[in-house]
């Protein structure tokens, strides 16, 4: 995982720069407009969306390292595509991008609780000298930070930015291509292998989730613009964070695998049900 590890905290970094660069204070303070709306999109991504992970684990009986993976991935917050997917679905993009924000950035909390409780639960180790706070630490470098920069910049060149933002967001998904890319390099002998290990897992999770999301934000939310946006929030995660954080913790390649089979499902799943929701309005 040698290439992996040296690329994914760089490349992780730069993309969640790109997100700070697109985010503003009332980014945040819209939350206080419509708290119910981003309540429910919170909670399903936070609390309900590693549950269901949890369960699709269980239940398909998979391996330690396959199981762990799926968690990593449910444990991620959503990145910059749900928030591009959202719009192409005409669903709420203020919304999503409030979403994507906290959740990003208290991820350096949330992630390693996630991750460290699901590990005992399924009888994956993990080594003693890795703590809660040193992955919080470490994620706050790569995450937190960048985000809290690019915002900084953003500040102070505004007008620049806004001008560039559709360009930002292309090479932040190039980023992702790059990791993605850089993991079936390193694997290829195994690859197909760890894929067919993970792809019914990882799929079933991906529909289920989007499918329960839709429906809960259907019972709570506002509007049909915030169900889809709910939807696909819970439906497309941080891939390359989720790789930073496997390989952060495991050494083992099959922690990485479900994130990989992820992204690709993710994309396909997505667009399967942007065309649904369209038909049926």
């Amino acid at each position: 995982m040698e290439i992996v590890t040296k690329i994914a905290p760089i490349i992780l970094a730069l993309i969640m720069l790109g997100l700070g660069l697109g985010l503003s204070i009332k980014d945040f303070t819209r939350i206080l407009k419509n708290p119910k709306d981003f309540f429910i999109g919170f909670f399903s991504q936070l609390v309900i969306l590693p549950i269901i992970a949890l369960g699709v684990a269980l239940i398909l009986n998979l391996s330690t390292p396959i199981a762990v993976g799926l968690m990593i991935i449910a444990a991620a917050p959503g990145g910059v595509t749900s928030n591009v997917l959202t719009k192409f679905a005409n669903g709420d993009v203020a919304l999503s991008i409030s979403l994507t924000a906290v959740t990003s950035l208290i991820s350096i909390v949330t992630v390693p609780f996630v991750i460290i409780a699901s590990a005992n639960i399924l009888g994956s180790t993990i080594s003693k000298e890795i703590s809660m706070t040193g992955i919080a630490i470490k994620m706050a470098l790569v995450v937190s930070v960048p985000v809290i920069i690019g915002m900084i910049i953003r500040r102070f060149a505004e007008n620049f930015i806004l001008s560039k933002i559709n360009i930002i967001n292309k090479l932040t998904g190039w980023l992702f291509v790059i990791v993605f890319i850089a993991i079936w390099i390193e694997e290829k002998d195994n690859i197909f292998s760890y894929l067919a290990q993970a792809g019914l897992a990882v799929l079933v999770l991906n529909v289920v989730m989007m499918t329960l999301a839709y429906f809960i934000a259907k019972k709570y939310v506002t509007g049909v613009a915030q169900q889809k946006c709910i939807a696909l929030e819970c439906g497309l995660q941080n891939g390359t964070l989720a790789i930073f954080v496997a390989t952060l913790i495991f050494d083992d390649i099959a922690y990485l695998i479900p994130t990989g089979a992820y992204a690709l499902l993710m994309y396909i799943t997505g667009f399967i049900f942007i065309y649904i929701l369209r038909k049926s309005n």
